[in-house]
């Protein structure tokens, strides 16, 4: 066949490759005789066109079992879609199985080969074959092979490789040769080995942010959701609900983000889903509770690993954000709280001495803050800490300081990144990554090695089901046996392996590009601060620092990566109304003020919209111009504490004394305890009128004037009574002309007129002498 080429991996003796070259130019003669005017590269390039592998599309839809024994009957189904623009004709299926692979790089190149290239190794023949006939442009046509495999001629263990081929003839070559074919692997290790490699799989229960910082007023401070796309995650058939349910069918290590334990949980209750500016009643706690039930079970008496809080992104750390002053500070919160919320939901004891970096890339920066909050174990990736062996050493391995770096194989953890929604593809990925392991055991039989898989961080359904479609693939244990991850970093460690960190310059440039940046951290600092401030006030600081403290924690995620648009409006939604709290404690804005005199009194109002109350707050009054305005006594700034309920305002008054005419700006500052301004400031003036000493003497001669002539009055009004009193008689009678009726002191006054004495009684009420 002029489209012949390595179909299994190895070469061929010089015997046989004149035999298939003699083959194919006796079937491309009537082509040859065509181009016999033509120059040797293009009518090689015509013969590949006439006889390329692309003209039919083959997919696999079924391949079982995966990893055959003795006396099993393989069945392999799919479809054939003829992709050219003319019919295939005398089309028949075939089945194809080459020579054991050497290695994990054979595999590797087997898996890369170009589709244009066909297999020199004979199909099954035989009834092992389906024939078509005719292939019409574009339409699916269905097949199905069933083998039993002791006609597959497999014999030592090891991977084949195996190959679905169309042949038929074209309008542009009208003989038999394949037109299409699709290649996949085949493990065959019918008996149990002696010393099987021990795999530990991880399961990762990761998703995204979706949890805001806000809550609602009441005592269950109702949590508010971004969005209800968490949601879709959960329910039956969800990316979340899959994970679950396979992973509770599979030997896993579960890895665990408790931000994402912490979301459910509060799904689970009453919860609130922003709406444009408002917010809506959330509706789906039905399916967060079964969610969590299910989990629950699924995670008992199983290895539970959690990670910080919020999965934050530690390269992220490492190279932008130490740079940051209080951003590390960040880890050891988010791990104390990882412990508490997978303890709380899920009732499990979970470990919190592993750190993931992204994609496990590592370097020294990366690992110092990885353990910075207390992890000694470090996942990494094979190619990050890479091994110049003839084989696959175990994953743990000591890298200094008490540290182990528990690395994880990069085939098997790459094996299922791609889009698995095909039958065609999972089956492929699902033969690569078993053909993989088993080589893997092939290397060193007589030498039991450690392996840990860490795939993707957030797989998606597909792709979790093609994982524990793999998985399963190994239960019979002939040539695996499952382990944990905690007894994985146990291990010991393989000599040869290498424990020597990369550099930084060979971390990957792609991973260092999708980064939060050193702005980031800024913004994040100085949002812990204004929080840090606003504690300090409240009466209950519970009721904010929780929300606040986890928000903080999940801007720092790793589930922003290549998302920065909507990282930064999480990091701005967060402060924002961080900001809009702070400011519901305020100072009331006052008018100016007018000083008559030399001292008043200047009020202050702190208004307190919270629904708890404020305390530890300081009201602070400073004098623009101390010299004309000094404020409480003889000082040019005056401080009184503030303790205000919620929902109430306090007035606070300051006493003023002014020592010269004129406009004095006076400016009034919440601060707390430490010294720390509070809010805005409010700036007022104060207008001194002071009183001249001058006014103050005419003011005193004025006040003894009045004095004075109170006096007098008093008086006279005294010595005009007791002239009265001597000139009355014993029997009541006045006698006129006596010398004792007239006022020494006043001669000149005239006698009082009596009249004549009446005889009538006294008028009612009148006192009469007698």
């Amino acid at each position: 066949m002029a489209e012949a080429a390595d179909f299994q991996g190895r070469g061929h003796s010089p015997a046989r490759r004149w035999l298939w070259r003699a083959a194919s130019l006796m079937a491309g003669a009537p082509l040859l005789g065509a181009l016999v005017a033509g120059a040797g590269a293009p009518a090689a390039q015509a013969a590949v066109e006439a006889t390329g592998t692309r003209t039919v599309a083959v997919a696999l839809d079924t391949l079982t079992p995966s990893a055959p024994v003795k006396g099993d009957t393989l069945v392999i189904s799919g479809t054939v879609t003829n992709k050219s623009k003319s019919a295939v004709t005398e089309a028949r299926v075939d089945l194809r199985v080459g020579p054991p692979l050497s290695g994990r790089t054979a595999i590797d190149d087997a898996a890369e080969r170009s589709p244009d290239t066909a297999g020199e190794v004979p199909p099954l023949g035989g009834k092992y074959k389906v024939d078509l006939a005719k292939l019409a442009p574009g339409v699916p046509y269905t097949f199905s092979l069933s083998v039993p495999v002791g006609k597959l001629g497999l014999g030592e263990d090891g991977v084949y490789q195996l190959g679905v081929s169309v042949s038929g003839d074209t309008v542009d070559a009208p003989y038999e040769h394949v037109v299409g074919v699709q290649r996949t692997f085949l493990p065959w290790q019918p008996e149990a080995t002696g010393k099987r490699t021990q795999i530990t799989y991880l399961w990762p229960l990761i998703s995204t942010t979706r949890l805001s910082a806000q809550t609602g007023s009441d005592d269950q401070q109702t949590p508010v959701f971004e969005n209800d796309d968490l949601t879709k995650e959960l329910a039956p058939g969800g990316r979340l609900d899959q994970l679950v349910s396979l992973g509770n069918q599979l030997p896993v290590t579960w890895v665990i983000d408790p931000d994402l334990l912490a979301s459910a949980d509060a799904m689970a209750g009453n919860y609130r889903v922003r709406s444009g500016k408002t917010t809506v009643p959330g509706k789906s706690q039905t399916v967060a509770r079964q969610w969590l039930n299910s989990l629950e079970k699924a995670v008992q008496g199983r290895k539970v690993v959690a990670l910080p809080f919020a999965d934050p992104d530690l390269a992220s750390l490492a190279h932008r954000g130490k740079n940051v002053s209080g951003s590390l500070s960040q880890l050891q919160p988010a791990t104390d709280a990882a412990v508490s919320t997978v303890d709380t939901v899920l009732h499990v004891k979970p470990s919190v001495d592993f750190a993931w970096p992204v994609n496990g890339a590592i370097d020294p920066s990366i690992v110092d803050v990885a353990t910075s909050a207390g992890a000694h174990k470090v996942i990494t990736r094979s190619d990050s800490l890479q091994d110049n062996l003839s084989y696959t050493p175990t994953a743990a391995r000591p890298i200094g300081g008490g540290t182990t770096a528990v690395v994880a194989d990069t085939r098997l953890s790459t094996a299922f990144q791609g889009d698995m929604t095909s039958a065609d593809d999972s089956i492929l990925a699902v033969q690569t990554f078993l053909a993989q392991s088993l080589a893997v055991t092939l290397q060193q039989p007589e030498n039991q090695r450690s392996i840990v898989v860490a795939p993707q961080r957030m797989p998606t359904a597909a792709q979790a089901q093609s994982m524990a479609q793999a998985l399963h693939g190994l239960d019979p244990e002939r040539w695996t046996q499952t382990s944990d991850l905690l007894a994985a970093a146990a291990a010991k460690p393989d000599a040869e392996a290498n424990t020597k960190v990369p550099g930084a310059s060979r971390y990957p440039k792609k991973l260092r590009n999708q980064e939060l940046s050193t702005q980031a951290f800024q913004e994040i600092r100085t949002t812990q601060d204004a929080l840090d401030k606003f504690k300090a006030v409240l009466s209950l600081p519970d009721r904010v620092d929780a929300p606040f403290s986890n928000a903080i924690n999940r801007a720092l995620s790793t589930s922003w990566r290549g998302d920065r648009t909507d990282a930064e409006q999480y990091r701005r939604s967060v402060d924002t109304y961080l900001r809009t709290l702070t400011d519901e404690v305020q100072l009331v804005p006052k008018s100016d003020l007018t000083l008559s005199g030399r001292s008043a009194t200047i009020p202050v109002t702190v208004q307190n919209n919270l629904l708890q109350g404020v305390e530890h707050l300081m009201l602070r009054l400073e004098s623009g111009q101390p010299t004309r305005l000094k404020i409480d006594g003889s000082r040019d700034v005056a401080e009184q504490p503030i303790k205000i309920d919620g929902g109430h305002s306090q007035s606070v008054k300051f006493s003023a004394a002014g020592n010269a005419n004129g406009r004095v700006e006076v400016t009034a500052q919440l601060y707390t305890v430490d010294g720390k301004p509070y809010g805005k400031s409010m700036t007022f003036k104060v207008k001194v009128s002071e009183v001249t000493p001058t006014v103050l003497l005419v003011m005193a001669a004025g006040v003894l004037l009045l004095a004075l002539a109170g006096v007098k009055m008093y008086s006279q009004r005294k010595r005009a009574a007791a002239r009265k009193a001597a000139a009355v008689t014993g029997d009541g009678e006045s006698v006129p002309g006596d010398e004792r009726d007239v006022d020494p002191g006043q001669r000149s006054d005239p006698t009082p007129d009596t009249g004549p004495e009446s005889a009538n009684p006294s008028d009612t009420g009148e006192k009469v002498d007698r």
